[in-house]
């Protein structure tokens, strides 16, 4: 039985600077790269043609093909993780298991099941930093506990990345640190269930000029001002310290929007129960109207408010959706139509390629204002105005609604004013109690 160290992929698929593996690298031999298929993630996508499946497989053939330049390959396995490394222990003598840290809910149960297992069996399992650049209590307040508003947390993190060095780490062509075998056999799409999806994934590519320019552009729907890159800072195509090293030279404005993503980590890794209830346990109160008509004809993009509708429809046709129009549906929806924010949250979580849990989550409550740091409930997207300000020639707009301006164009379906009144009336009745 071969003597192996197994260093497990998750969202971390890369080669170059990946802290989990060029440790695992470092200090073992006959390093055996693993992915697995989970069928507990794979079981919950409706969507058989889904784009983010055929991501990842598309870049586990990449590691799968560069790894023979070290005479090495990736297991890749479909199935339960913990019930996949039971049968590992019986096929390979596995020394240790590395890998890189999660930190959503159901990898952290996850991992904590294989990791108790592995110890049974007295091996040990090593976890590291890889997707952040500071993670869980890392950035603290002067009582120790942890921020729950954006703007102290982010003067805190730029701080302390001054004293932190973002050195990347690579591995130097040594062959000796991986296990020597011929290429393992990779399951097709088919054989996971899915089929290939006809949308496509943004290359993974750096914009210097798109990013020193992102202030002045990221509010505008019809322009190419955002950088595209969430697909890959979600499964780790790119290492977060290459992409901020870059972001803090290049635009303070887009290195927020890093250290937004990693307080909205930090706060669900401190609040699971974030996944399906309100920060604000009060908001919790609030009476949606849910009405499962409205709901749809928002899914579709049909409620008669051209920037809505346009959002809509570019995330239905190509799993995108802009940042400014992302706020805008989302408060749309929450507030014009009282309509559950976690019902919104899943249909997003259904289509975005970028979508990441502790992003969607926070963003989402954000807009419903039941979030930490949440925009407050009286805040209220006029639509009219944000399509004046935002897309005032309207070219986003006429870009996905072919008949914008025509007779099938439909109606509104709430009236403004009385929607909003409607919701401050609301929420306003659920935070007194009543």
């Amino acid at each position: 039985m071969d003597k192996v160290t197994l260093f497990w992929f998750r969202r971390d698929l890369r080669l170059s600077d990946n802290i989990g593996l060029f440790t695992a690298y470092e200090n073992e031999k006959n390093v055996l790269p693993l992915f697995i298929f989970d069928e507990n993630i794979l079981e919950k996508l409706e969507n058989k043609n889904d784009a983010r499946v055929q991501f990842i497989h598309n870049q586990v053939k990449k590691l799968h093909s560069a790894l023979k330049d070290y005479d090495s390959s990736i297991l890749v396995k479909i199935g339960k993780p913990l019930a996949i490394f039971e049968a590992l222990t019986k096929a390979y003598a596995i020394q240790n298991v590395y890998t890189n840290r999660d930190y959503e809910p159901y990898a952290r149960d996850r991992d904590e099941k294989i990791e108790q297992f592995l110890a049974e069996k007295d091996i040990p399992f090593y976890d590291f930093k890889d997707q952040v650049i500071f993670e869980k209590d890392e950035i603290t307040n002067n009582s120790g506990s942890y921020y729950k508003v954006f703007t102290p947390y982010s003067k805190s993190w730029l701080q302390k990345l001054k004293q932190t060095t973002l050195t990347p780490v690579d591995l130097d062509g040594r062959k000796k640190s991986f296990y020597k075998t011929q290429p393992f056999p990779l399951p097709s799409l088919k054989d996971l269930g899915f089929k290939t999806s006809e949308n496509s994934i943004p290359p993974l590519e750096i914009d210097e000029k798109l990013i020193r320019a992102y202030d002045k552009n990221r509010d505008f729907p019809a322009r190419q001002g955002t950088s595209r890159l969430g697909i890959h800072l979600r499964f780790g195509t790119i290492s977060i310290r290459r992409l901020v090293s870059e972001a803090h030279e290049l635009n303070d404005t887009y290195l927020n929007e890093l250290i937004w993503r990693e307080f909205y980590m930090m706060i669900l890794y401190h609040n699971p129960a974030l996944v399906d209830t309100s920060f604000k346990e009060k908001y919790d109160r609030i009476r949606w109207d849910n009405n499962e008509e409205l709901f749809q004809k928002w899914c579709e993009g049909k409620t008669g408010y051209p920037l809505v509708d346009a959002g809509m429809r570019e995330l239905n046709t190509t799993g995108y959706m802009h940042n400014r129009v992302r706020m805008l549906t989302a408060s749309f929806l929450t507030k014009h139509l009282l309509i559950d924010w976690r019902w919104g949250e899943a249909y997003f979580a259904s289509k975005l390629l970028d979508y990441e849990l502790a992003s969607n989550n926070g963003g989402w409550q954000w807009a419903a204002g039941t979030g930490t740091d949440a925009q407050p409930y009286f805040r209220i997207f006029n639509p009219e105005s944000q399509m004046k300000k935002f897309d005032k020639d309207k070219k986003y707009i006429k870009k996905w609604i072919p008949e914008y301006g025509s007779s099938a164009y439909p109606k509104p379906i709430v009236e403004h004013k009385q929607a909003r009144e409607r919701a401050l009336e609301t929420y306003k009745k659920a935070l007194d109690g009543e």
